[in-house]
Formats: C-alpha cells, sequence, structure tokens
C-alpha cells in the first residue's frame, strides 16, 4: 500500500455511514470508542432517518448521497451499512472518490464482483476492508499463536455450525430472501462469520461436498446448508447454517493432536465462551491458553485494527483479497448443492455460472417451491 493510503494520526479521521439503519448502530458505537475518530456525515435517502440516526450518535450533518456528502472533501472513511445489493456499487463509488470504505458482510454479491473490487482498489487511493469482526477478539488470536508455535500439534477435524432462528416475518421483508438482493441465504448472511473464522484459523480450503435446502421458511433462497470441508492441510470440517433452528447457537470445535478447542456463543464472544480440552498427556495446553488479556470480538476490535492501519499506511485486515476465500467458500457450497457434485478450490471461475451468482442464476430452491405449491 503507498502513502496516499497513509491518514495523519495528528488530524481527526472523518468517518461516514451509508446506511444509517439497524447495522449502522453497531458502526457508531465502536467508532465511538476510537480515539481520533470524528462522526462526521450521516448518509441515507430517508432524511428523517439520518436526522434521527446523527442526533443519537452525534454525527455532524447529514446527507442524501455519497456525492453528496464527499463533495469538496471532509471525508475520510466510510461504513457501508445498506442491504447488501448495494455494498458493490457503493464500494466502487468510494473508491472513486479515493475514500476507503468498510464493508459489511457480504462484501459483495457474487465472485464476479470480488474481482472487480479487486481491481478498482489496485487503482484507488482509498481500500477496501470486509466485516468479519470474530477474527479480531483474543480468543482467536491466541489460538493463532498457540497454532503457529506448535503446540496444538496438527488440524484433525473440525465442526462449524451457525445454527438460528429466523421465523417467516423476517424473511417477508421486500428484499430479503431474494438471490439479486441478498446473494443468499443464511450461507451468505448469517453463517459467513463463523466459516470466515474458521478458514482464519484452519488456512485454505482445498474442496467442499453441500447440500442446501429451502425446508420451513418461504424465500427464494436456501434456509439451510450442511457442507463437508476438506482443508489443504488434509484437516476435514463439517460446516452447518441454519435459520430455522430454535435453540440458537455458533459452536466452533476445532480437535488437534494435543486438544480440543471449542467457542460457544451467539453473535459474539469474550474469552470466557471458549474451552480448551487436552489430549492425555498435553495438560500443558491449558496454561498457555490461559495468558493475555479478554479482547471480546466485534465491531470495536476490528475498528481498531483498521484505524491502525490508516495511521501506518498498511494494508486495512480482511482485504477484499483476504476475504475472497471466504466468499469462494461460500459460491463453492451453493455450486456443489446445485449441481450435486464435489467442488475444488479456484473450480469457480469466469466461465462458471456460479462465478457472477451465488445460486448458478438457477434458483434452485425457487423452483421447488413452485412444484410443491
Amino acid at each position: 500500500m503507498t502513502d496516499t493510503h497513509k491518514h495523519d494520526a495528528g488530524t481527526p479521521l472523518r468517518v461516514g455511514f451509508i446506511g444509517t439503519g439497524g447495522i449502522a448502530n453497531a458502526h457508531a458505537e465502536a467508532l465511538q470508542q476510537q480515539p481520533g475518530v470524528e462522526l462526521a456525515v450521516a448518509i441515507d435517502i430517508d432524511p428523517s432517518r439520518s436526522e434521527a440516526f446523527a442526533s443519537k450518535w452525534g454525527v455532524t450533518r447529514t446527507a442524501a448521497s455519497l456525492a453528496e456528502a464527499a463533495d469538496g472533501g471532509g471525508l475520510d472513511l466510510v461504513a457501508i451499512c445498506t442491504p447488501p445489493s448495494s455494498h458493490f456499487p457503493l464500494a466502487l463509488e468510494a473508491l472513486g472518490l479515493g475514500l476507503h470504505a468498510v464493508i459489511e458482510k457480504p462484501p459483495a454479491l457474487s465472485l464476479g464482483q470480488m474481482r472487480q473490487l479487486e481491481a478498482a482498489e489496485a487503482g484507488s487511493a482509498g481500500s477496501l476492508s470486509c466485516i468479519f469482526q470474530h477474527r479480531f477478539g483474543s480468543g482467536a488470536q491466541r489460538l493463532l499463536s498457540l497454532q503457529r508455535s506448535g503446540a496444538l500439534g496438527r488440524q484433525l477435524v473440525g465442526t462449524c455450525n451457525t445454527l438460528w432462528f429466523r421465523d417467516q416475518p423476517y424473511f417477508d421483508v421486500p428484499w430479503r430472501g431474494l438471490w439479486d438482493v441478498e446473494g443468499g441465504g443464511p450461507t451468505m448472511g448469517h453463517g459467513i462469520h463463523q466459516f470466515d473464522l474458521l478458514l482464519h484459523l484452519w488456512g485454505p480450503w482445498s474442496e467442499v461436498t453441500a447440500f442446501a435446502g429451502k425446508l420451513a421458511r418461504k424465500t427464494d433462497t436456501e434456509d439451510a446448508s450442511a457442507a463437508v470441508v476438506r482443508f489443504e492441510s488434509g484437516a476435514i470440517a463439517t460446516i452447518i447454517n441454519s435459520v430455522i433452528s430454535p435453540r440458537e447457537t455458533s459452536y466452533l470445535r476445532l480437535d488437534y493432536e494435543n486438544a480440543t478447542v471449542e467457542l460457544d456463543h451467539l453473535y459474539g464472544y469474550s474469552d470466557h465462551n471458549w474451552t480448551v480440552t487436552p489430549a492425555p498427556g498435553q495438560d500443558a495446553v491449558v496454561g498457555l491458553w490461559a495468558q493475555g488479556e479478554d479482547k471480546p470480538s466485534g465491531h470495536a476490535a476490528q475498528y481498531a485494527a483498521i484505524i491502525s492501519s490508516l495511521h501506518s499506511g498498511e494494508a486495512a485486515p480482511v482485504s477484499i483479497t483476504d476475504a475472497y476465500a471466504t466468499m469462494e467458500l461460500a459460491a463453492a457450497i451453493y455450486a456443489s448443492s446445485v449441481s450435486g457434485t464435489t467442488i475444488a478450490r479456484g473450480q469457480i471461475d469466469e466461465a462458471s455460472p456460479f462465478f457472477t451468482r451465488m445460486d448458478g442464476h438457477l434458483e434452485p430452491w425457487k423452483q421447488e417451491e413452485a412444484l410443491n405449491a
């Protein structure tokens, strides 16, 4: 990254919020905790909503568009907090204005859009960072350190479950459950946080076999998916993504040679959500785990890392390139479930129908519902 990306730590980092709905509040709360940050502008097509948001969080001004907000300067970073289909065009617009941007998940609707964002970022003074906040809690960082030290031994078998519950009225919101707006169901919009953490910890995946279906909700996308993933290391993990599970949990179990490490939480974790069970004769692993401060996962932890990178001129954490592997796994889960085949990493290229839309433009579960009507 060049010095054009570097922000002078002696001046406030001026942040704009694009979209002032529910998730924007998490961004505002996180940014209020960061030193040297000015909440500069709230951007929304609905003036009453942006004004209410600005009043709640002490944002300096409001605007109806990013172009209006950026006119004449006065912005350094924007948080894109809108429905998923607008993430891609807004990120392109921000890069075109030379701004840094933080994108809520999913960062784009397709692998094709991800590649376009990579190309646009390469030609911009701005940078992109994707919200995958589970990477930034102290538990994940400590686990990475223990892995690298060799204390845990080889990665063997994993379980990654996002078992959530969303009722039918949740899907009756006009923009939900549509391929062209959300990009997919729980695989793209809910479980992606948890299996992003799995990939962050266990490294590159190599192939996946998956099933997905619409079991209980009226929606165009799936409401559950299950996958078996092999990693380049040889380790094997299962991933289940559901929004039809009454007892909600986000659960990660990682079996190593020397210990089982478990994370049981819902929407975020601190150190008390982790459990380490040593293999016989490996009790020292528990002592190694108990060291260090407890830093919860969440937007605040990721923003601290993003702002540090902007001040230092280093690459922003969770770049589009970093996030591509996670999005590629989501695409492969869909491709495998629709095609009935095992999908290898790298197999979904420009020639694949799954490169430009997660369902390969086949709308399988919409057709399934029509047949069962």
